[in-house]
């Protein structure tokens, strides 16, 4: 007999068993659940109702009570006589009923008729409880007899199934322990070890299969084993001469290439590096501490900006940029993509970062420069608009106020690259960081805005409760960061749109988030981080950007970020967008 046929048939007369036994267990609750209902029905019922109609004779003892006792124990009455259930009930009843209308017809004998009411009722009360007993104690005969019945069956089931959990999985297992074996001898790279063909079921199915399947698997290894060290040593001559500096680090954060541009970056012959766990590494060899602390960043937090790196000091100082790459591959043997490893690429930028510092010190210079002609001409202009200087007529006026205006302009983007230019440099934002009401700090920055709702007939609504905890900021950067976010929503809101300031504390209690929501045109998900770059701005920005510079966005998040909050948006085109800022809890 196959193993299939073993195994089905202990299952069926498993399952047999179980059906039987289910079903009579079924039957035998059925029934017990049915005499209780028919004890609760009647019996109980016909007791209850006796209970009142001797509750209501005693109160009959009562002038002012007696009619209403009276009625109860007639109605009573009435529902014990369609509840008649135990032989000479019926009897008794029709005698109850002969003797309540002698009690509401002669009055004289009254008392008398109470007693014979009490004892009929006390008789039919012991009547049904003399019934309750006997019902009762006939379901525990049954219940008895069907419990006797039920253990039977349990030990012959018991006993069924121990034969089955002796002899099934042993068949089941024998083979498969002698499969395993021979796996593990092919796993370690012995396939000479076969399985011995000891039967005809269906483990001697696989053990010839398996047999034939070693003997391919020798002539695969033996064909392919000098063609794979081939491509071995090929690719290890591509990472060896690349001009850019490469380590690999497998699953268990272990060194196992690194090509002589990386391993002269760490200042270590490439014997020390490779095959090295990482942390050791990272202990002995600081500049590898930091590629390290990099790889073990959540990807959430690591984003997508490359590492910068810096090697040396001063004019002698090498600038790398580190990208990341986590390798990932299929396993086919558990049918999912797999971590392999991490791949560090550290490509030399150093010619890039001295043409961003020329650049910057170009930006720092010019703007400079520009400040003082440019604040002189905007005094001269407020000047020429002075009547006290000498009347200009309406025209004359509008030019002037126009060339103000976009001096005005000149002199706020000479200000932001100035801004930029220290931020490039490396200077250090001053704080002055202490506890400030939100309350205070979004009045500092809704003030000035004012005058710049009206032109478009915006709606400012301000949404602030009460008990929100104050945060540890500097007033005029955060002010700063929030004017400008209100300004820029101004600039994109439709005419007689409404920007909504609010603010909530965050879900962990540390942090209070403030929000600026707008009716503009939004931005696409593609878009929403590449605004936050310097001289950035939307696509499709149309006539409303022309204000802009690029820069307040990339200015607030320096800002938010050196007070320990962040700074980002949520849009989606069409449906305006919110933009928001968190500041710690003070």
């Amino acid at each position: 007999m196959s193993l299939k046929a073993k195994i089905t048939w202990g299952f069926v007369a498993m399952l047999a068993l179980l059906v039987g036994l289910g079903g009579y267990a079924f039957d035998t609750v059925h029934q017990l659940d049915r005499n209780s209902r028919a004890i609760l029905q009647d019996n109980f019922y016909s007791v209850q109702l006796g209970q009142r109609m001797l509750q209501a004779l005693d109160e009959l003892a009562t002038p002012a009570a007696a009619p209403a006792a009276l009625n109860r124990y007639s109605t009573a009455l009435t529902r014990e006589a369609g509840n008649i259930t135990e032989p000479g009930e019926q009897q008794l009843v029709d005698s109850m009923v002969q003797a309540l209308g002698r009690y509401e017809d002669a009055p004289a004998g009254r008392l008398a008729t109470v007693a014979e009411l009490r004892r009929h009722t006390h008789h039919m009360v012991a009547l049904n409880m003399a019934a309750l007993t006997r019902k009762n104690e006939q379901a525990n005969r049954t219940a008895t007899a069907a419990t006797r019945l039920l253990l039977t069956l349990l030990t012959l089931g018991a006993l069924l199934a121990l034969a089955l959990v002796l002899s099934v999985p042993e068949a089941a297992v024998g083979g498969l322990r002698k499969l395993t074996a021979s796996i593990n001898h092919a796993a370690a790279g012995n396939f000479s070890a076969s399985i011995p063909q000891e039967s005809t079921d269906e483990f001697g199915s696989v053990a010839r299969a398996f047999n034939r399947l070693l003997v391919h698997l020798n002539e695969y290894r033996t064909a392919n084993l000098a063609e794979l060290l081939t491509e071995r040593n090929r690719v290890a001559s591509i990472v060896q001469t690349l001009e850019e500096g490469l380590l690999l680090l497998d699953e268990s954060r272990q060194v196992i290439v690194a090509n002589p541009v990386a391993c002269a970056l760490l200042g270590l012959p490439e014997a020390e590096v490779v095959a090295r766990p990482a942390e050791e590494l990272a202990q002995a060899n600081p500049v590898f501490g930091q590629l390290l602390a990099y790889v073990q960043q959540p990807a959430a937090q690591r984003g997508s900006t490359p590492l910068a790196l810096t090697v040396g000091e001063g004019a002698e100082a090498v600038f790398y940029q580190v990208g990341l790459h986590e390798a990932t591959s299929f396993n086919a043997a558990t049918d999912r993509m797999e971590f392999i490893g991490s791949i560090l690429a550290l490509h030399n930028v150093s010619a890039f970062k001295k043409l961003d510092q020329t650049k910057s010190d170009f930006l720092a210079t010019i703007s400079h420069e520009l400040k003082t002609p440019l604040s002189s001409s905007n005094f001269n202009l407020k000047l020429l608009l002075d009547q006290r200087i000498g009347p200009l007529n309406a025209e004359q006026a509008d030019i002037v106020s126009s060339l103000r205006q976009e001096n005005k302009r000149l002199l706020l983007l000479v200000s932001e690259l100035l801004t930029v230019a220290r931020l490039e440099a490396g200077a250090t934002i001053a704080l002055d960081l202490r506890p400030t009401a939100l309350a205070a700090l979004v009045a500092a920055a809704t003030e000035p805005l004012q005058l710049q709702l009206r032109p478009k007939h915006l709606v400012l609504d301000v949404q602030l409760p009460p008990d929100l905890p104050p945060v540890r900021a500097d007033l005029e950067k955060a002010a700063w960061v929030l004017l400008n976010l209100l300004a820029n929503a101004v600039r994109y809101s439709p005419e007689g749109g409404r920007i909504v300031v609010s603010a909530a504390a965050g879900p962990d209690g540390q942090t209070v988030r403030v929000e600026v929501q707008d009716d503009g045109p939004g931005i696409a998900p593609e878009h929403q981080q590449r605004i936050f770059e310097r001289f950035a701005q939307g696509p499709g920005a149309g006539p409303e950007a022309a204000a802009g510079t690029g820069l307040g966005l990339s200015i607030s998040r320096e800002f938010i970020v050196s007070q320990g909050g962040t700074l980002g948006v949520e849009s989606t085109p069409g449906a305006g967008s919110t933009f928001y800022f968190t500041l710690p809890v003070a």
